[in-house]
């Protein structure tokens, strides 16, 4: 019976792959896909997987996977969850086109690059200097696995907003600091009196904003309005191979709250 069952499922992804159209497909993929696995196949960053010469049958696979759910994200910020967020927006079609185009490629690396990626790729975020003095810290929150705590900031454009219950404007700006926990003989993250555990070093700053126009360049697949993200190293100069589309296809799915996971909490802010 598995036999069978799994040369069923052979025999329904099969022709779907044979009867694609890899034209279709390319161009699905230049608009998108490209910004993280590269219009050739070969990903721009070392973190993600290349998908030039994968068999298109297994692609398909993956990709109505991410679509229905049977691969879950073990968290919001997981590689998934990205995939999931624009799996959910390809017809049956449009997973085939796709796969058939990145199967007909060859496997060896390339330099073609989308014309896309400059738009998605960049940001028009700047480093908020004297963010603590002009905006309402609202939220701390420990990342155990990373052993991490981080607190998150806001200006008064989002703040105000969140509590009319209205949606985040161009001009809202959300920051994050984010520190290595403290840890003891055990490399245990040290916890506070307060629930949350002691920041050590200073690692990293986050960020997503907003202003006008600044989506108009960024494919519909990943646009989030307005909205722009970026990683702040310690200098306050953008953090280098951080790939904005990443961030877009994450936040993608939450349009129903400002694209941002801390609504609620933002709400609530003192």
């Amino acid at each position: 019976m598995e036999r069978m069952l799994g040369l069923s499922i052979v025999l329904v992804i099969a022709p779907l792959a044979q009867a694609a159209d890899i034209e279709a497909g390319k161009a699905k993929v230049a608009t998108v896909c490209a910004a993280c696995h590269g219009v050739n196949g070969v990903s721009v960053s070392d973190t993600i997987p290349n998908l030039a010469a994968q068999r298109a049958a297994y692609l398909e696979a993956q990709l109505k996977a991410f679509k229905d759910g049977a691969r879950k994200a073990p968290s919001a910020t997981s590689p998934i969850a990205t995939m999931a967020a624009i799996a959910t927006q390809l017809s049956v079609a449009e997973m085939a086109d796709v796969a058939a185009y990145f199967s007909s490629l060859p496997g060896a690396s390339g330099a073609a690059k989308s014309a896309q990626l400059p738009n998605v790729a960049k940001t028009y975020l700047t480093f908020p200097e004297g963010y603590k003095d002009t905006f309402t810290k609202y939220y701390t929150i420990n990342f155990p696995a990373t052993k991490q705590v981080r607190y998150y900031y806001a200006n008064k454009v989002a703040v105000q907003a969140a509590k009319e219950g209205k949606s985040l404007p161009d001009g809202s700006y959300l920051f994050t600091e984010v520190y290595a926990a403290k840890v003891d003989a055990e490399s245990k993250p040290v916890m506070g009196a307060d629930g949350f555990f002691v920041a050590d070093k200073p690692l990293l700053y986050t960020a997503m904003a907003r202003g006008a126009g600044w989506g108009r360049d960024i494919p519909d697949m990943l646009r989030n309005e307005n909205w722009n993200y970026a990683v702040f190293a310690l200098d306050k100069t953008h953090r280098p191979g951080v790939n904005q589309a990443e961030c877009l296809a994450c936040h993608k799915p939450l349009d129903k709250v400002s694209y941002t996971f801390t609504l609620k909490q933002l709400a609530a802010a003192r």
